[in-house]
């Protein structure tokens, strides 16, 4: 049986072990004529690749498989973006197999792209559904999008600035935040609990703005954290 949690889909097998399956999508954003935004294929594809990984590390699960949906030719534009993908698993010490298509038949004028991700962990380990009333809630990374992402100077949310926060005992629960922005997914978390939420005053991050590819994530912790300096890490309120 499936249920869905936020963007990822988390199916338990027969085995009893847990599937969470999570997938984004790129379009308009690369080199080709018809883009809108123009950014390297490796950017494009090392972004989507990690908006889909931080989706199933975020609920615990480790991620086992990839697939790739390249909508342009191999070369040189699906060979760049399968770089940027690479790059951002070997940044997360990870080696798993990916299945890739690419398009063969068609001259393509805007880069187009999809990633899944597969990942697997027990019933035990997930972490969702996590959150309490009296919990803090920080944003670790600032909400960026478009070229702001590709200009990022070391403000957006990684993975390797997630990992280590997620194994503080006191850190209840990761939510990476993405287009629907940090306001937009906290409407959702308050949907889902029924909980309120008591923002703190003269907050300088922008509750509004898309956060694109998971540029920021939001934390919740049982008493106040702070970060590692890696990334800003901002305290907007608690939930109540």
């Amino acid at each position: 049986m499936a249920n869905k949690y936020r963007d990822v889909d988390i199916v338990t097998l027969p085995s009893k072990d847990i599937l969470v399956i999570a997938c984004d999508s790129c379009g308009a954003i690369g080199l080709k004529d018809q883009d809108v935004v123009k950014a390297p294929p490796f950017i494009v594809g090392k972004y989507t690749a990690r908006v889909c990984l931080m989706e199933v590390i975020a609920v615990g699960a480790f991620p086992a498989a990839m697939t790739v949906n390249i909508c342009n030719e191999l070369e040189p534009t699906g060979r760049e973006i399968l770089q940027g993908i690479q790059d951002e698993l070997e940044a997360c010490n990870l080696l798993i197999p990916i299945t890739i298509s690419t398009e063969k038949n068609m001259k393509t004028t805007m880069t187009a792209l999809g990633v899944t991700v597969l990942g697997t962990c027990n019933d035990g380990d997930l972490r969702h559904d996590k959150v309490a009333k009296g919990n803090d809630i920080y944003v670790m990374g600032v909400p960026k999008m478009g070229q702001e992402v590709v200009e990022d100077q070391g403000e957006i949310a990684t993975i390797s600035s997630l990992l280590p926060i997620l194994e503080w005992e006191n850190v209840t629960e990761a939510i990476p935040v993405g287009s629907s922005g940090i306001k937009g997914e906290l409407e959702k978390l308050l949907t889902q609990t029924g909980l309120h939420i008591d923002l703190d005053e003269g907050l300088s991050i922008d509750l509004t703005k898309s956060a694109g590819p998971c540029t920021a994530v939001l934390v919740f912790s049982r008493g106040p954290i702070e970060g590692n300096g890696s990334v800003p890490l901002t305290r907007i309120g608690k939930l109540k």
